[in-house]
């Protein structure tokens, strides 16, 4: 019987989208102001989701205080109060749209998982704007 937990976090980034390869002009043409050069924040809420069976023992799919944990280390402290752009290194030659942060989370979670486990990532960037990945 597979059952799914899930765990909110929450974490304040700031990004800037844009191509260094292109000009401002292009850029502001494809990314409005979400190019501004002096970048921008959001307050992203994410929702991790992992699938499994319920462990006979426990009771358990995963302790939720280890998946806690494990979003803490390997998202929170990565991204939180962090320009995407200059300080995480996975985002200094890739575009920090919410596609690219939401593989990168996935990324980051799944080889501390349960390899029976599913993974799936829900990434709001605004109340109204969010992207799925489950690998």
């Amino acid at each position: 019987m597979k059952v799914t937990v899930s765990r909110k976090a929450h974490f304040n980034a700031a990004h800037r989208l844009y191509r260094k390869d292109w000009s401002d002009e292009k850029n502001n043409s494809v990314f409005g102001k979400c190019s501004n050069p002096h970048f921008h924040g959001h307050n992203y809420e994410l929702i991790v989701h992992v699938t499994g069976n319920i462990d006979p023992e426990t009771g358990y799919v995963m302790d939720m205080k280890n998946l806690k944990n494990l979003i803490k280390l390997e998202v929170e402290d990565k991204l939180d109060h962090k320009n995407l752009n200059q300080e995480v290194p996975e985002f200094y030659n890739k575009i920090p749209t919410a596609e690219n942060i939401v593989v990168f989370i996935f990324n980051a979670l799944r080889p501390n998982l349960n390899s029976e486990h599913q993974l799936s990532i829900t990434l709001y960037e605004t109340p109204r704007n969010f992207v799925s990945y489950s690998g």
